[in-house]
């Protein structure tokens, strides 16, 4: 009774052979079983047709699905009665499978580069040969920024795929590059993937039964680096590769995040790096894409390694030489390339030294102060624990870098620090409650947010909190274990006094053009707009027009500089022709269709598109290419990491580039301290 009530309209019963749709879903009948109560449902024995779950059975009760359908046009009989192919037609179709077929027992036949919808370089060859010569392809793809690791990877997929030795393809990205990935994979190799997010997830469910795994409803996926580390997907994956799954294959781009990114030899793994640890041995093929594999550490190195190739490599035991990576990384630089066979610009790194700034200056007095507070931190700590001495110099390290990148962003990071020095000194040691900051937050704190992490996609206010609360916990980490004797308090209304004197001058020069803001304005005069007034004077005569060359200009997603950064170039331009179109900016709050659409400008003939400026965060650092008609790069700030700046520099000094020659500039002011590591950081990435 319970099940008449729940029959769907009349449908007849299928006979053997016939092809019908049940629960969205194609199926070829198989038997079926008439019922030997009359009026009841024959029972269906199903088999799929779809390509995404061949050959899994159903057995279901035909009048109670709702969907059910017989597809009588896709009927065996259907298709007999149209007869025979022409000769002709029958015999196009036999030479297309004759030229499908290729061998899969000699690695130097190649056929994936001749179904490439793009020109393929001789250099591009290479990591598919010599991934054909491993019997697991297990590959680390590091070659420079701007070589075509998409392209490499590309192409093997799309072998392994022809050899039958890959059905099932993964790859994982950053979230800013997913449709990018998806993009060029379908107009380059004829591949279709799905980007495996909460909508598709939402959507298979809703046809296919809350209990879906969506990682068995299709062959092909895009996933970003962020879900790789939610439940939510990763116990489906785990559920469909099992212990191991024959003729998988996972592409993992920008693969140096799953690098830890302590030295240490037993230190502590990123949630990431726990993930691909897990994962990746899952499937029977791995490739890893990354520019700057190495990020100065060599047990990290050896780390990444590891997650490749468990076999060859070991957490902790340093690589040594390169004939250890000779069979599972391929590794070339732009000036190997340009060398050999041409196709690429030559790099020049254009230092902007900013000298002769009077001793009153904001920078340089700031800096002084700072080095001042410094010392007399070190003095009051001298006897504590190495956990408070490490805190208290941490805030100074913070501190620094924030200085090095602007005022606005040292301004802000200062004014909560004092509050909290000031609130913890008035408690007592053995009343203090703060709770001592923990690892994370002390590298977070001294990393500016970017694409690699999900802070790149806060909201300003989100941004703030956090950084507020990171140097809240490190201060009092340090505060909690101070001195209290009365050497300590004299100390403490030192560095009260110095406070104080910073604060005063951040205060009145946080929006104000400093010395790199006024040089940066004096070069786009000089090379976009020549007829700029000066900061601040209106023009004489009609606006200025613009020239049609644009400069790229990134900064750390530190929300205090890039709003200060955003703002004085604005103030800057409003007299001249069309300002409100001439500046574009991009951070982690930049939403993918908008990411297209400015670079889209970006890209255009600048005699068709306004854009001059582009404004980018860390953010912007990967997957994005700027390159057709810019050739000047500016470092407003520099990223302590050598790694950060290759990628930047790799916007725009890429394969495609028509230029001969492109220009990245940084600014150091030789008059301050700070600016020694800049120098350093610099000479690292063109080693």
């Amino acid at each position: 009774m319970v099940l008449s009530s729940t029959r769907a309209l009349p449908v007849r019963t299928p006979a053997v052979g016939e092809l019908v749709q049940v629960r969205s879903r194609r199926w070829l009948v198989e038997e079926v079983v008439e019922s030997e109560a009359p009026g009841q449902s024959a029972l269906v024995r199903l088999a799929c047709a779809d390509d995404d779950a061949q050959g899994q059975t159903l057995d279901a009760l035909w009048d109670y699905e709702l969907d059910r359908r017989i597809l009588e046009e896709e009927s065996w009989s259907d298709l007999a009665a149209k007869g025979f192919d022409p000769q002709r037609q029958f015999a196009a179709f036999l030479h297309t499978l004759r030229w499908n077929c290729i061998t899969a027992t000699d690695p130097n036949l190649f056929q994936s580069p001749f179904r490439a919808g793009i020109k393929i370089d001789a250099y591009q060859m290479e990591p598919l040969r010599k991934a054909l010569r491993l019997p697991r392809v297990n590959l680390f793809i590091a070659d420079d920024t701007g070589l075509g690791k998409t392209i490499e990877a590309g192409l093997i997929a799309r072998e392994l795929l022809l050899r039958k030795k890959a059905k099932t393809v993964v790859v994982a990205t950053p979230p800013s590059v997913l449709e990018q990935w998806k993009a060029e994979l379908e107009e380059r190799f004829g591949l279709l993937f799905e980007i495996l997010d909460r909508a598709y997830l939402t959507r298979m469910r809703r046809e296919r039964g809350f209990g879906v795994n969506p990682w068995r409803t299709h062959s092909r996926f895009l996933i970003s680096h962020n879900l790789l580390i939610d439940a939510a997907y990763v116990d489906p994956m785990r559920e469909w590769l099992g212990s191991l799954l024959p003729g998988s294959l996972l592409i993992l781009d920008e693969a140096h995040h799953a690098a830890p990114s302590s030295g240490g030899r037993y230190g502590i793994e990123t949630k990431f790096t726990r993930a691909i640890r897990d994962l990746s041995g899952r499937f029977e093929h791995r490739l890893f894409l990354s520019a700057t594999p190495h990020n100065g550490h060599s047990n990290s190195f050896s780390t990444l390694l590891e997650l490749l190739d468990p076999y060859r490599f070991t957490r902790g035991v340093k690589v040594r030489g390169k004939k250890a990576l000779e069979d599972v990384m391929v590794r070339r630089l732009k000036e190997d390339i340009r060398a050999v066979q041409g196709g690429f610009p030559r790099r020049i790194v254009e230092r902007v030294a900013i000298d002769g700034l009077p001793d009153d200056a904001p920078e340089l007095e700031l800096s002084r102060l700072l080095d001042e507070y410094r010392t007399a931190r070190e003095d009051r700590f001298v006897s504590t624990t190495r956990r408070a001495q490490a805190a208290a110099g941490l805030l100074v390290v913070g501190l620094q870098q924030r200085l090095l990148s602007s005022t606005e962003a040292f301004a802000r990071s200062l004014k909560v620090h004092r509050a909290t020095v000031e609130r913890q000194w008035e408690k007592a040691s053995s009343q203090s409650t703060a709770a001592a900051a923990t690892a994370d937050e002390e590298d977070l704190f001294t990393t500016a947010p970017d694409a690699d992490d999900d802070r790149g996609e806060w909201t300003p206010d989100e941004l703030e909190a956090e950084e507020n609360a990171q140097i809240e916990s490190i201060t009092a980490t340090a505060e909690a274990e101070s001195p209290r004797d009365a050497t300590a308090e004299a100390l403490w209304r030192r560095e009260q006094a110095l406070l104080d004197q910073m604060q005063e001058v951040a205060e009145k020069t946080r929006m104000v053009p400093d010395a790199k803001t006024r040089r940066l304005i004096d070069w786009i005069r000089t090379n976009l707009c020549p007829e700029l007034p000066p900061y601040g004077q209106a023009p004489r005569g009609a606006a200025p027009h613009w020239n049609a060359r644009r400069v790229l200009i990134f900064t750390e997603n530190r929300e205090g500089t890039k709003r200060y950064l955003k703002t004085i170039l604005e103030r800057a331009i409003e007299s001249t022709d069309r300002a409100a179109d001439r500046i574009e900016v991009i951070d982690g709050l930049t939403s993918g269709a908008r990411r297209k659409e400015v670079q889209r400008r970006f890209n255009t003939d600048p005699g068709r598109d306004p854009l001059r400026i582009l404004l980018a965060t860390d953010a912007a650092r990967e997957g994005l290419n700027f390159q057709a008609h810019c050739t000047d790069l500016f470092h407003f700030d520099l990223p302590w990491n050598p790694g950060r700046i290759e990628q930047r520099n790799g916007r725009i000094d890429r394969k495609l580039q028509p230029a001969d020659e492109v220009r990245c500039h940084y600014f150091v002011l030789p008059q301050r301290v700070e600016d020694r590591v800049l120098e350093v950081l610099v000479r690292k990435t063109e080693t």
